[in-house]
């Protein structure tokens, strides 16, 4: 388990070190847009090493808009 944790980091800083370059110096909100997104993604893939039964984001939306749906009829 460790070892996946390891390999999903290693691959995030590659990402990281790959695109940061290829990005302008004035792109702030860019640069800022890419370290949120890989950030989010990041944490993301680690939780679903320790939890994998984790509810995704469609099961989510269903619980959502199920309610919804049954006004709608």
């Amino acid at each position: 388990m460790i070892w996946t944790v390891f390999a999903i980091t290693v691959g995030v800083v590659l990402l990281i070190l790959f695109e940061w370059p290829k990005m302008k110096q004035n792109q702030k909100k860019e640069k800022a847009a890419f370290v949120t997104l890989t950030a989010m993604g990041w944490l993301l893939a680690i939780l679903l090493v320790f939890f994998p039964d984790m509810p995704g984001p469609t099961q989510m939306i269903e619980k959502l808009f199920k309610p919804l749906g049954k006004l709608i009829e």
